[in-house]
C-alpha cells in the first residue's frame, strides 16, 4: 500500500501549479487542495466575507492569513485527504508557512516535499492571459498550449461552455506578480532551511514538468 504523499506546490501565479496538481491527483489518487478555488467559491456567496473576498481577488490581492489557515487546517483532516494531499496556493506568506508547520506538527503529519515551479514572468503573462476553464467541470485549457481535442467541447465532461477568470487581465497579473515577490517568495528560503525544498524548471512541456516532479517524489 502506498504511503500518504503530502506536498506543497509553490511558485508564481501561472507557473503551472494547478495543472501539475491535477495530474498528480489523478495519477496517484491524491486530494488536490487549491486554496484559490476554495476562496473563489466562497467569493461567489452573497455574504460579507464573500463580498470582501471577491473585491480582494479582483484586485489581485490575497485573503487574510487567519482565514486561510483555519480553512486548510480543517480541510486536511477530511477523509479524502487520508491517502495524501497537494497544497496548491498555500502557504502564500511566511506566517502561513510557519502556521502550516505548526498545524502539521500538532496533527503528526509530515510533508514529503515543497516543490517550487520556476517560470519567467513573460511566459507567466502569456499563460495566464490565454487560460480558460470548462464552465461545467472546471477542467483547464489554454488558447495555445492546451486546447480541447475537439474544438469547443470539453475533453473531460463534453461541456460546451467555457469561462475565463475576471481577474486574468494584464494589470491584475502584474499586481499578482508583485504580491508574489513581496509576500510569497520569502517562504522559499524558509522551506529550504527545513530541508523540504526542491525546484523544477516549468518552462518545458506539461509532461516534462510532471516527470521531474514524479522523480523528486520517488513515484516513478
Amino acid at each position: 500500500m502506498q504511503k500518504p504523499i503530502r506536498i506543497v506546490l509553490t511558485g508564481a501565479p501561472g507557473c503551472g501549479k494547478g495543472t501539475q496538481a491535477r495530474i498528480l491527483r489523478d495519477k496517484f489518487n491524491l486530494c488536490h487542495l487549491s486554496t484559490g478555488e476554495m476562496l473563489r467559491a466562497e467569493a461567489q456567496k452573497d455574504t460579507p466575507l464573500g463580498r470582501n473576498l471577491k473585491a480582494a481577488l479582483d484586485r489581485g490581492e490575497f485573503a487574510t492569513d487567519d482565514m486561510i489557515i483555519e480553512m486548510v487546517s480543517s480541510r486536511i483532516e477530511e477523509q479524502d485527504c487520508a491517502n495524501g494531499f497537494i497544497l496548491d496556493g498555500f502557504p502564500r506568506t511566511l506566517p502561513q508557512a510557519e502556521a502550516l508547520e505548526k498545524i502539521l506538527q500538532e496533527k503528526n503529519i509530515a510533508l514529503n516535499a515543497v516543490i517550487e515551479i520556476q517560470v519567467p514572468d513573460e511566459i507567466i503573462m502569456e499563460r495566464i492571459l490565454g487560460r480558460y476553464t470548462c464552465a461545467n467541470c472546471g477542467e483547464g485549457y489554454h488558447d495555445k498550449n492546451l486546447k480541447p481535442k475537439v474544438y469547443g467541447v470539453c475533453d473531460k465532461c463534453g461541456g460546451t461552455e467555457f469561462v475565463r477568470r475576471t481577474d486574468d487581465n494584464r494589470q491584475t497579473v502584474k499586481n499578482r506578480l508583485i504580491n508574489y515577490r513581496k509576500l510569497t517568495y520569502p517562504t522559499i528560503p524558509y522551506f529550504e532551511q527545513l530541508g523540504l525544498l526542491y525546484t523544477v524548471d516549468g518552462t518545458g512541456s506539461i509532461e516534462g514538468t510532471s516527470k521531474k516532479i514524479i522523480e523528486i517524489l520517488g513515484l516513478n
